[in-house]
């Protein structure tokens, strides 16, 4: 987390929030606590620069006095320069603040803006996944599988939820029986390390069809991931399906030992764009089976739900939590 702050904060509104990705850069209005207006997507490759896109929304949204802004950005944040990893966009966070006549510009991680954005999410964005009540202002835990894996987790203290800012996809995966062994043996043979992220990403759903086609000897076709999941809930691919139950008992694993690291009996939260495309399946998939594979603690993780997060706009709403905790009260 990076953030520049010229003078003593005042609380006012609107606030300026964004989530910016490799492809496209969500901008909306904080009007009032958590309410958020004006919502507007652009595609980075339109602009220049990022100051050229705020500009853009800001016009759109009426040239509203700005005083403080974060920004949620899918890349590490590490002192003032950042050079987005899937983006052209180079700069300086000082001078964005400047060329913006903001007092305030905070940047985040968008992935800790997903896990922030959870203290905000209403029951209707959670469908439970099995495990019986959280506890209330225990940990809780936070992983993403979409285009990589993001990890994070929740601790409580007395100023609100706080968010761990980690890089947890990138730990090594344990393959839990001789199928995912082989698995990671293809992997291995491909890319030396074998990351969780390596499995449980869009990316990761062809990796692991890949490697299942080649033990049966199957002709590979060219499928993405959607294509993948799509034979697999028709019934139309046996191997897809598979590919499928394998993925979710690989997530389950993942999951229960970032459960079991934090202690987090506050809940775990799966976010990011794959799982709500299946949800009806995932809720029979082997993930919760293999979430609670943990020999003397098969209890411990029993109790635990898990809930996947259907929030539409997660990284927004986490900005904003992010720059309230950062403003003085």
């Amino acid at each position: 987390m990076s953030s520049i702050t010229t003078k003593p904060i005042s609380g006012s509104y609107p606030r300026l929030v964004a989530d910016i990705g490799g492809t496209n850069a969500r901008f909306a209005l904080e009007t009032s606590h958590q309410v958020i207006e004006n919502i507007e997507v652009l595609p980075c490759n339109d602009y220049d620069t990022i100051v050229d896109a705020a500009k853009e929304f800001l016009k759109r949204a009426g040239n509203p006095e700005i005083k403080h802004a974060a920004v949620a950005i899918a890349n590490p944040v590490i002192g003032d320069w950042l050079q987005m990893t899937n983006h052209h966009w180079a700069f300086s966070i000082e001078t964005t603040r400047q060329a913006l006549k903001l007092e305030t510009l905070l940047f985040i991680n968008d992935f800790t803006a997903q896990a922030l954005a959870i203290t905000q999410a209403k029951s209707d964005e959670l469908i439970q996944i099995g495990g019986s009540q959280a506890i209330e202002n225990a940990p809780k835990a936070v992983i993403g599988p979409g285009t990589g894996l993001g990890v994070s987790g929740l601790v409580s203290s007395p100023s609100g939820w706080v968010a761990l800012a980690g890089e947890g996809g990138h730990v090594s995966f344990p393959p839990f029986d001789d199928t995912e062994v082989m698995i990671w043996q293809y992997a291995k043979k491909k890319f030396g390390h074998v990351s969780a992220e390596r499995f449980l990403s869009g990316a990761g759903l062809v990796l692991i069809y890949d490697a299942l086609a080649e033990r049966e000897g199957v002709k590979r076709q060219k499928l993405t991931p959607a294509e993948i999941s799509d034979r697999a809930l028709s019934g139309t691919s046996p191997l897809c399906r598979l590919t499928l139950d394998i993925f979710s008992a690989m997530l389950g694993t993942v999951a229960s030992n970032l459960a079991l690291t934090l202690g987090a009996r506050g809940g775990v939260y799966l976010c990011g764009g794959i799982i709500p495309r299946f949800i009806d399946y995932f809720k029979e998939s082997p993930f919760r089976s293999r979430f609670e594979n943990k020999g003397r603690f098969d209890a411990y993780l029993a109790a635990i739900p898990v809930y996947v997060v259907l929030s539409k706009y997660p990284g927004l709403t986490g900005a904003a939590v992010a720059l309230d905790n950062h403003l003085p009260r």
